[in-house]
């Protein structure tokens, strides 16, 4: 199965959508949309997913593919997934600043995500990628990004 996740914001992320019906995958795909209009054809759609939900799917996953937001990313770390994430932009009005861009970068240079800048290399990437289905795939610097990112949350929070 392969999940596609928005987050919880409250902004529609239709750059995102709009690629996921060019995967060329024979499983399922769930997508959870939030604000947005788009329904990828072929996909189960549904707005928001309660935490508890989103991290069961997360764990089942033999992909995740998500906006680059702090929380859905360190779910999936939690629950031993290398998801693919793809920044929302400040100048596209997809988010106010382009802090999603920056902790996407810095994430990707340490292997704990794959950073898509475009969406539209995701099909074909989403078609060659086989993650690992268990903790191994993620590398062993849990500690080290848990403090990476609470040095960026504090500079940018100052």
């Amino acid at each position: 199965m392969i999940l596609v996740t928005t987050g919880s914001s409250g902004a529609p992320f239709d750059r995102l959508l709009d690629v996921v019906e060019r995967f060329d995958v024979d499983e399922e795909v769930v997508v959870q949309h939030g604000p947005s209009a788009i329904r990828p054809r072929g996909a189960t759609c549904v707005e928001f997913l309660p935490f508890g939900r989103l991290s069961e799917l997360i764990g089942r996953a033999r992909l995740v593919v998500a906006h680059a937001g702090v929380g859905s990313i360190l779910v999936c770390i939690a629950r031993g997934r290398v998801p693919i994430v793809v920044p929302r932009l400040a100048h596209l009005g997809e988010v106010v600043d382009d802090h999603q861009l920056v902790l996407a970068r810095r994430l990707g240079a340490a292997g704990s995500v794959v950073c898509v800048e475009d969406p539209a290399a995701l099909p074909p990437l989403v078609g060659l990628h086989h993650a690992a289905a268990d903790a191994s795939a993620v590398p062993a610097r849990g500690e080290a990004i848990v403090g990476d990112m609470k040095a960026y949350l504090d500079a940018v929070l100052v």
